[in-house]
């Protein structure tokens, strides 16, 4: 079995696949101070439910947190070190050209969704991913990385309108009975609700007349939605094709068989 981990600035992601079929996933907290040991405790706490690490054929991950990621290379070391581990980073073979102006700066978990993205779905394609940042990748129709859009996250942005509103204070992230709030929490929640929904509607339209240029449909693009709160505005954003919850994971697993061999 492999082990998937995505490392994201809120949460850590983690799946277990047998072969082709995710059969078991976790969300962690990330810790910037956790150790190596600690994370190796956490797995294999987690790996218990599945007899233990000894299932284990390999590892995969990617972190868009450094101090983590040196944990984590530490950990795979420590406690996992006759196992096959890819860490993707600069050199890793993910199949997927990077065409911006300094692909070193793209975050390993985009060039991954855009592996899964156009494998399960085929190009050219828009990920969008609901994370602390909200962001929006694209992809060629021959599966080349061409760039995106970053906006603040849905979490980030309550935060802020609860620190910098005198009257204002965090909300249940869950559906108004109307667009027109009749409460300030409910008016909080529309805005959170189908403002994030129109601006996903308008960054995404956009992004896919860019794609396929003067002289091609837009209808054309395939637009995934991942990420743990995009369920939030999936009902209410008009461009998403398809939900692929497990996107990440999905594409470590495919970066994985490019670069171990078992």
């Amino acid at each position: 079995m492999l082990l998937a981990v995505d490392v994201g600035n809120t949460h850590t992601v983690l799946g277990l696949f047998d072969g082709d079929e995710l059969v078991e996933h976790w969300r962690v907290a990330t810790e910037a101070h956790r150790t190596a040991d600690e994370i190796a405790v956490l797995l294999r706490g987690l790996l218990a439910q599945h007899e233990g690490p000894s299932v284990l054929d390999g590892i995969a991950l990617c972190s868009t947190v450094p101090a983590v990621l040196h944990e984590m290379r530490d950990m795979c070391a420590r406690y996992f070190g006759d196992l096959p581990a890819v860490i993707v980073e600069p050199g890793v073979r993910t199949g997927v050209p990077v065409l911006t102006d300094n692909p070193k700066e793209v975050g390993t978990d985009r060039v991954v969704n855009a592996l899964a993205a156009v494998t399960l779905y085929g190009g050219p394609a828009i990920v969008v991913d609901f994370g602390t940042a909200t962001t929006f990748d694209a992809v060629s129709v021959s599966g080349e990385y061409l760039g995106g859009a970053i906006a603040p996250g849905i979490e980030i942005s309550v935060e802020a309108l609860g620190r910098r509103g005198a009257q204002l204070h965090r909300v249940e992230l869950a559906r108004p009975r109307s667009v027109i709030g009749r409460t300030t929490v409910e008016a909080l929640q529309s805005g959170i609700l189908y403002g994030f929904a129109g601006q996903v509607d308008g960054v995404v339209t956009r992004m896919a007349a860019a794609i396929v240029g003067p002289d091609g449909d837009p209808d054309d693009v395939t637009v995934i939605a991942t990420g743990g709160l995009a369920t939030l505005v999936l009902d209410e954003a008009s461009v998403v094709d398809a939900h692929e919850p497990w996107l990440t994971l999905i594409g470590l697993r495919l970066v994985f068989a490019r670069n171990a061999t078992l």
